[in-house]
């Protein structure tokens, strides 16, 4: 597969239902410890956006957990759930406003846990700049311009939060 150049650091700061919304169709690509490269199309996708989002992990504030959410746009967040999957995010957005697309699928692999596994995450990736990363970066691939809404899943906890419709998902 021809190689196509990785997004500007600019792609990722901007808001992030923008920023979800145009990483479908988008390549991540993956460099394994033993030097070969795969390539994954971003197919899922769910945005979050700052701390007034109760459904987004800033909503409780600036922590150890959260901290790179804060950054300006194109770093890795990486977090681990039930103790078993590393959960991809790419943080967009500017310095001091927290916000994270979450990556839910990739190719014919959905879940955002399944993704996590496939790309074998793990906390190093934490921070890691996806402008720079040899591990882990995104071409910048035609977007999927035909997708289909629906709310975010797993946060019934989030108010009028959770029937946001920021997860896009590409139609086949």
């Amino acid at each position: 597969m021809t190689a196509f150049p990785r997004l500007h650091p600019d792609f990722f700061r901007r808001d992030a239902v923008t920023v979800a919304r145009e990483l479908l169709g988008r390549t991540i690509v993956r460099r394994f410890e033993n030097g070969e490269e795969k390539r994954f199309v971003i197919v899922e996708t769910e945005a979050y956006i700052g701390e007034e989002d109760l459904a987004c992990h800033a909503s409780k504030g600036r922590t150890p957990r959260t901290e790179v959410m804060y950054h300006d746009g194109g770093k890795i967040y990486v977090y681990l759930i039930y103790g078993m999957y590393w959960m991809l995010n790419f943080v967009t957005g500017n310095e001091g406003h927290p916000q994270a697309v979450l990556i839910r699928g990739v190719d014919k692999v959905i879940g955002s846990g399944r993704v996590g596994r496939l790309l074998q995450l793990d906390k190093s990736f934490y921070g890691e700049d996806l402008c720079i990363s040899n591990r882990l970066w995104v071409e910048d691939t035609p977007v999927i311009a035909t997708f289909a809404t629906a709310p975010r899943v797993g946060v019934d906890y989030a108010k009028e939060w959770k029937d946001m419709e920021w997860r896009f998902i590409a139609n086949d």
